[in-house]
């Protein structure tokens, strides 16, 4: 396995993580239904890097790191990450956050926050607190699952 940046050719298999990841909508705020243009917004833009985690030519994994702010809140690194359904459990998640804690700080970023992490999304949760992030705050019912309903979610943060 290893991890690079995205190129053009890698739209179609993030596409496919993307949208395999968000329809069970219960991790991530974008719609099941998010239309594929979108993903040039929420994945591709100008003010993000993206990466990807192959393994023999095939994109198991991805995820993007950006400004969590802009100007004087810029020097907040936020980064999402997804994992092919057909991946997990296999420590992806685990090679993705520590990838981009690396890219982080060589980019010059003072911490890495999270805007909102599922609280019943415990995997995520535990992953992050293994990789040294803290829940810093509650969004109470900040969330809406769609199985669960209103769900809490979590801010965590990290400093670099």
């Amino acid at each position: 396995m290893h991890i690079r940046k995205a190129i053009d050719q890698d739209r179609h298999e993030i596409w496919e993580i993307f949208t395999a990841v968000i329809q069970t909508g219960d991790t991530y705020v974008y719609a099941p239904d998010t239309p594929k243009e979108d993903l040039e917004k929420y994945w591709f833009s100008t003010n993000m890097e993206t990466y990807v985690l192959e393994e023999n030519d095939e994109i198991l994994g991805t995820y993007v790191i950006k400004p969590n702010q802009v100007d004087l809140g810029s020097h907040i690194a936020n980064a999402s990450y997804m994992v092919h359904p057909k991946a997990q459990g296999r420590g992806i998640g685990n090679l993705l956050c520590e990838h981009s804690l690396a890219e982080a700080t060589r980019f010059g970023f003072k911490g890495m926050q999270f805007n909102l992490v599922v609280s019943t999304n415990k995997v995520a949760v535990k992953l992050w607190q293994k990789n040294g992030f803290e829940i810093i705050g509650t969004i109470p019912e900040g969330f809406e699952h769609q199985e669960l309903g209103f769900v809490d979610a979590y801010i965590m943060f990290r400093k670099l």
